[in-house]
């Protein structure tokens, strides 16, 4: 019998005996449901119901824990640079390299207030933050426009301000965005505005390369547009 199978009859027999039944929607729900501590790893969330079953991240350790983390990167080995669809469904492992999905991360944020945490580290190991203190995604109508603000935490400088209320853009569908200084056809999916200040879903490179401009997965205020992180994490979690 598949796990989702099991998961499946298990929630049928919990609903059948009249049991009380409250399915997490978010990491902090799983911690705040525990009464002993949560290990970071790999949760099942129900972000919109008993039937949307999906499979996340959860980091319980950085600043006090409880994020849900919607992008990874750690090695390379999975492709981001796909089509709407995928990004909009979602894609990859959450043991590894994904993307939670668009869809998801519209319906988490638009039912609460989120902030946002961006885990970075170099091939240097060197390690910092962004923290930004609201993060919110609107529906596909209105083409997953991004808002972020009330940055924080100096080490990595603020990236994320220059995509703030950008339309997300992929390959097959750009909404209205000109890339003039960099080149499009390598860049995965995000909330593209004039170039970019942040890139975390461009080509997975090693460390510095300039051998074409900007493709690689980058935080401009920290390490410039041809520096290709280790590793990326964004992760969000509902404000106290």
């Amino acid at each position: 019998m598949t796990m989702k199978l099991v998961s499946v009859v298990l929630l049928a027999l919990l609903l059948d005996s009249g049991m009380s039944l409250v399915l997490p929607t978010d990491c902090s729900d799983i911690y705040n449901q525990s009464s002993s501590t949560r290990p970071s790893g790999v949760y099942t969330i129900y972000p919109i119901g008993s039937t949307s079953a999906v499979q996340v991240n959860c980091d319980m350790d950085s600043l006090d824990g409880r994020w849900t983390v919607f992008q990874r990167r750690v090695d390379g080995s999975v492709n981001f640079y796909r089509p709407w669809d995928h990004y909009k469904t979602g894609f990859g492992n959450a043991v590894g390299e994904y993307w939670l999905g668009l869809d998801t991360l519209s319906h988490l944020t638009l039912r609460k207030k989120y902030e946002l945490l961006v885990d970075m580290e170099d091939f240097e190991g060197n390690k910092v933050f962004a923290r930004y203190s609201s993060f919110s995604v609107d529906p596909e109508a209105s083409g997953f426009t991004l808002h972020v603000s009330g940055f924080s935490v100096v080490g990595a400088g603020d990236s994320m301000n220059h995509h703030n209320r950008q339309k997300f853009s992929t390959f097959d569908k750009d909404q209205d965005i000109h890339e003039y200084n960099c080149a499009r056809s390598h860049l995965g999916g995000f909330w593209y505005s004039n170039c970019h200040h942040t890139n975390p879903n461009g080509v997975y490179l090693w460390g510095a390369d300039g051998t074409i401009f900007a493709i690689g997965v980058s935080w401009y205020t920290w390490k410039g547009h041809d520096y290709s992180l280790k590793s990326i994490s964004m992760m969000v979690r509902p404000v106290q």
